[in-house]
C-alpha cells in the first residue's frame, strides 16, 4: 500500500492543477452532463485528468470506465486528495446513486452504455422518486408505465425533482402493476430527459434560486430495454438506491473537519469571541466544539463500516437510516454552532452590514435543515430503525 500511496502522490502532483486544491464555492462546483458549465478552465481539465484515470468513481471495475481499485486503495486516495486540499471534480448523482444500484441490477449492456459516462461525467442524472401524493409514503407512488409492444408509455408527475431542469437522463420509479400490493407492482426504469412528453417546471425558493422541480411525463415512449431488473421487482432497487443516497447525505455530518482552515468552528469561535493562549475564549463554546468533533471523528469510523457493508450486503440494510439520522443531525449541529459564535450577525440575508463568512454561515445553517428531509425525514428514519433494528411493534 505504500507504494500505491507514492504513485498516487506522483499522479495528483502531475495532474491536479493548483487552482483546484482549494475549496471553492457552490458557483465552482462541477456537476458535468451535456451542458457542464465550469468556472475555471482548470476545473474541466482536473473532471478530465480524474475520469481518463476511472478516480471519479475509484472502486468500479475498469471494464465500466472505473478506477479498480480496492476498498484499501481508494481510502488511500481519499487520504492524499484529502491532504492537497483538493476539490470534488465532479459531483453526480450517478456517481453516488444510479452506479451503485446498476453495478448490481443493471445488465450487461447497461452497464456498459451509462457506467463510463458516469465516470466521465458526460450525462448528468436526476432522480424520480417523490410524488405529490407520495413522499414519505414512497411506495404509494402513482406514475403510470403501460406496457406497449416494445416499449412503455409513462404518465404521472415527479415533485422535488432536484435538478431536472439541468438533468440528461432520469432514473424513475414507476407503477407497473396496479392491482398488486403498493410494495408489490413498482419498477425502476431509465430514459432521456429530452423525450417527447416530458417537462419540468422549476420550483423557485425564497432564496430566488431553484434547485428543484416539478417534472411531467405524458405519453412519454420509454423502450422496454431501460427496465432495470426485473418488472414489478423495482422496489428492492428503490430501497438499496435510497441507502446510497441516505449514506451521501449522512457524510455530511462527518464534515466538521473542513477542508479549509479559515472556515472552522474553532477559526470562527476565535475571531467573533477571542482567543486565551491560541484557545477559544468562551469554554461553553469550546466544550460544543470538542464534543462535536468528537462525535464528528467516531462517525466518519462508523461510516466507513457502512460503506464496506454496502459491498458485501446483498440486501438493504436499516444501518443507512441510523447513519443518514445522526449524520443529518449532526451537521445541523454543526452549523447551528457557527450561528451561536457569530450572533445578531447571523440574521442578515444580504446588504453591507454583513461580510460573506456571515452571510454563507446562515445559508448553510439554513441549508442543513433540509438535510433532515431529502432522502427520507428524520421521523421516517427513525420508525425504521424502531421497527427493523429495535423491533419494536406498529
Amino acid at each position: 500500500m505504500k507504494e500505491f500511496r507514492t504513485e498516487v502522490k506522483i499522479w495528483l502532483a502531475e495532474h491536479c492543477p493548483d487552482s483546484m486544491r482549494t475549496k471553492g464555492t457552490e458557483k465552482d462546483w462541477v456537476w458535468g452532463g451535456k451542458n457542464a458549465a465550469f468556472s475555471h478552465p482548470d476545473a474541466k481539465l482536473w473532471l478530465e485528468n480524474m475520469g481518463a484515470k476511472g478516480w471519479t468513481c475509484p472502486t468500479w471495475p475498469s471494464k465500466y470506465g472505473g478506477g479498480g481499485l480496492s476498498y484499501e486503495q481508494s481510502l488511500v486516495l481519499k487520504e492524499e486528495l484529502g491532504r492537497i486540499g483538493a476539490r470534488p471534480p465532479l459531483l453526480s448523482f450517478g456517481v453516488d446513486m444510479l452506479g451503485p444500484v446498476l453495478l448490481e441490477f443493471g445488465s450487461e449492456k447497461q452497464k456498459l452504455e451509462h457506467l463510463p459516462k458516469i465516470v466521465r461525467g458526460e450525462i448528468r442524472w436526476c432522480q424520480g422518486y417523490s410524488e405529490p401524493g407520495a413522499g414519505s409514503d414512497l411506495a404509494g407512488l402513482q406514475t403510470r408505465a403501460e406496457e406497449e409492444e416494445n416499449h412503455y408509455l409513462i404518465n404521472g408527475s415527479k415533485i422535488w425533482t432536484s435538478f431536472a431542469h439541468q438533468a440528461d437522463w432520469i432514473f424513475c420509479l414507476v407503477r407497473t402493476n396496479f392491482e398488486a400490493p403498493k410494495h408489490e407492482g413498482i419498477s425502476f426504469i431509465l430514459f432521456d430527459m429530452t423525450s417527447e412528453g416530458v417537462s419540468v417546471k422549476p420550483i423557485e425558493l425564497i432564496s430566488g434560486s431553484s434547485q428543484f422541480c416539478e417534472t411531467f411525463f405524458d405519453n412519454v415512449r420509454v423502450p422496454k430495454s431501460n427496465l432495470v431488473g426485473e418488472k414489478n421487482e423495482g422496489w428492492k432497487i428503490a430501497k438499496r438506491l435510497l441507502q446510497h443516497e441516505r449514506n451521501m447525505v449522512a457524510g455530511m455530518g462527518s464534515r466538521g473537519k473542513s477542508k479549509n482552515p479559515k472556515f472552522t468552528m474553532e477559526n470562527q469561535a476565535k475571531i467573533y469571541l477571542g482567543d486565551i493562549d491560541n484557545k477559544v475564549s468562551d469554554t461553553k463554546v469550546r466544550d460544543k466544539i470538542t464534543l462535536h468533533k468528537m462525535d464528528s471523528q467516531a462517525f466518519s469510523l462508523t461510516l466507513k463500516r457502512a460503506a464496506q457493508e454496502a459491498q458485501t450486503n446483498s440486501n438493504p440494510s436499516p444501518a443507512s437510516s441510523m447513519f443518514k439520522y445522526f449524520g443529518t443531525e449532526l451537521n445541523k449541529r454543526r452549523w447551528e454552532i457557527m450561528m451561536d459564535i457569530i450572533g445578531t450577525q447571523g440574521l442578515g440575508w444580504a446588504g453591507d452590514h454583513f461580510s460573506d463568512r456571515e452571510l454563507m454561515t446562515t445559508r448553510e445553517w439554513l441549508r442543513s435543515k433540509g438535510n433532515s428531509i431529502e432522502g427520507g425525514t428524520s421521523e421516517v428514519q427513525l420508525n425504521i430503525v424502531s421497527k427493523r433494528v429495535l423491533k419494536l411493534p406498529d
